[in-house]
């Protein structure tokens, strides 16, 4: 058996001891680094979740402030709206007062254009019933001139209310002291196509009774006949 005095047991012994001492050292130094890598990463992590943190914070704080002025803007904004609101309302019904005016106002050119048509129709009848009398004068004028001396005369209308163009009624042959002497009757045509005495020379009396029963017969020749015989009394 070996002694323990032995050198080389006592060096071996020794060097084991270094070598261990040496591996835990290392050990150590390892664990302390880590622990510094780690205490490293976790200041870095706080570091960061802090920062995070006061920025989210800050975030919040902007956002109340945004939330609170949009509060205090609300009933000026609401006010807005209601006036807007107001506003196209007041719109719509000045447009549905205009569609309204519109169509009076169509319906009152269709009124007026009816109106015109009827006018024209009427003015063209009249027209039409002037020149049937027109040519039943001429037709009596040629009668009359050749059998009783008389002539009628176109003459331009004076009397405001009488349509056209007036007629002179020239009689003759009347005064047996004077056959070229003459009697004058001015007769007219009124808007509503009677016939209307103008004047007379010399002067009838019974010249109104006359014009009234015109109308009843409607007999030119039988009227102007009565005249000469007023005018020959």
């Amino acid at each position: 058996m070996t002694s323990i005095t032995d050198k080389n047991i006592i060096d071996g012994f020794a060097n084991e001891m270094n070598e261990m001492h040496n591996k835990q050292q290392k050990a150590y130094a390892d664990i302390i680094e880590a622990s510094a890598e780690l205490s490293q990463s976790h200041r870095y992590f706080v570091t960061s979740a802090l920062d995070a943190g006061l920025k989210k914070r800050d975030n919040d704080e902007m956002l109340l402030d945004i939330l609170e002025a949009f509060k205090k803007d609300l009933p000026h904004k609401n006010a807005l709206l209601k006036e807007k609101q107001h506003a196209i309302a007041e719109m719509a019904s000045d447009i549905d007062q205009k569609e309204i005016q519109k169509l009076a106002i169509i319906q009152k050119i269709e009124k007026l254009k009816e109106d015109q048509t009827r006018r024209k129709e009427l003015i063209e009848s009249q027209c039409k019933v002037n020149k049937d009398r027109l040519k039943n004068l001429q037709k009596a004028r040629i009668v009359f001139q050749e059998n009783l001396g008389m002539d009628i005369l176109t003459i331009r209308c004076i009397a405001q209310d009488v349509n056209g163009e007036q007629l002179q009624f020239v009689f003759r042959n009347i005064n047996p002291t004077d056959m070229n002497s003459t009697y004058v009757i001015t007769m007219g045509i009124k808007e509503d196509r009677v016939y209307q005495i103008v004047s007379s020379d010399p002067a009838l009396e019974c010249l109104p009774d006359l014009e009234r029963r015109l109308p009843e017969t409607n007999n030119l020749s039988a009227f102007l006949a009565n005249v000469r015989k007023q005018f020959i009394s």
